[in-house]
């Protein structure tokens, strides 16, 4: 059993944290608080600072990356942040684990694939390439070993307020009220289960096959909000959910007042046209399929 330093505790890294205690891993958590699942050993710190990151990771198998600054902090926050783990990484020899996201590909037609271009002109996403950029470079001149994992939006148990399978959706199903969405309803959409984001996770730290490269994590088919509602409806014997989508003018205007809300017009293009992931490559691998979706909305709802 090895040594893993799991930077951040929310919808991702809590899972994260969790299964590699349980598989008997020594665990520490780093995030603000110094919050963490009980069996982890907690560690409150800044991230950006370099020298207490590396202090935290010495001796470490692996270094995972599960931060996540808000949305509109990006530009300001994520380049000290990932020059920190990039400088940690280099000086103890920990593989960097990042947590990606689809972002840096921009606007797609088909199937996304690990060999796209990152060419979103969006200075958020780009702000996202280069953090996968810069540790590939370092990783090409051999002074780190790293690996990008992506998946879509999140869904299951834990997942954030932001999650749109989450806070948003889920109790309004079960109280049989109406579902307001700020997205087409009928649109099929890439859903990844947090579960099998932490299952990647791991083997991304842990198999050096997957070093060296990005890689998806193993996503089940396509679904719409309506046909989410539908299944989850059924798995509680309830009838379908009425679905209202607010207007995107509307959305606009309350950008206005949001900083969250004003930035959904540069991720807009997700939800008004299919958005599939394939995670092929990763499944074939590494033989890790994802968790069928009917058992994850059934655990979705239970969390």
């Amino acid at each position: 059993m090895g040594k893993h330093v799991v930077v951040g505790s929310g919808q991702v890294g809590s899972h994260l944290a969790t299964k590699l205690l349980q598989q008997g891993h020594q665990v520490t958590v780093v995030t603000r608080s110094g919050s963490g699942p009980a069996g982890a050993t907690k560690v409150a710190a800044d991230v950006t600072d370099q020298a207490r990151l590396t202090e935290v990771a010495s001796g470490a198998d692996a270094l995972y990356n599960c931060v996540n600054p808000q949305y509109h902090r990006w530009l300001t926050d994520w380049p000290p942040m990932a020059a920190s783990f990039l400088g940690a990484a280099e000086a103890t020899g920990a593989v960097l684990v990042i947590l990606g996201n689809l972002y840096p590909y921009g606007p797609v037609t088909g199937p996304m694939t690990e060999d796209l271009p990152l060419a979103s002109t969006n200075p958020k996403a780009q702000v996202r390439a280069k953090i996968w950029q810069d540790a590939l470079t370092a990783h090409r001149a051999g002074r780190v070993r790293t690996v990008e994992v992506r998946g879509s939006d999140y869904f299951g148990p834990g997942a954030s307020d932001q999650s749109y399978l989450g806070e948003r959706f889920v109790p309004a199903l079960k109280a049989g009220k109406a579902i307001q969405l700020i997205w087409p309803a009928d649109i099929p959409h890439s859903w990844t289960y947090l579960p099998d984001v932490a299952d990647a996770l791991i083997i991304a730290g842990t198999d050096e096959r997957s070093w060296g490269r990005p890689w998806h994590v193993p996503t089940a088919e396509m679904l719409t909000f309506r046909e989410v509602g539908e299944r989850m409806a059924a798995i509680l014997g309830k009838p379908a959910p009425k679905l209202t989508e607010l207007p995107w003018p509307l959305m606009r205007v309350v950008g206005l007042f949001s900083p969250m809300i004003r930035e959904l017009k540069h991720t807009r293009y997700q939800f008004v046209a299919p958005y599939e992931l394939d995670s092929s490559a990763f499944q074939n691998t590494f033989g890790m399929a994802p968790t069928p979706i009917d058992v994850a909305l059934k655990a979705t709802l239970a969390g």
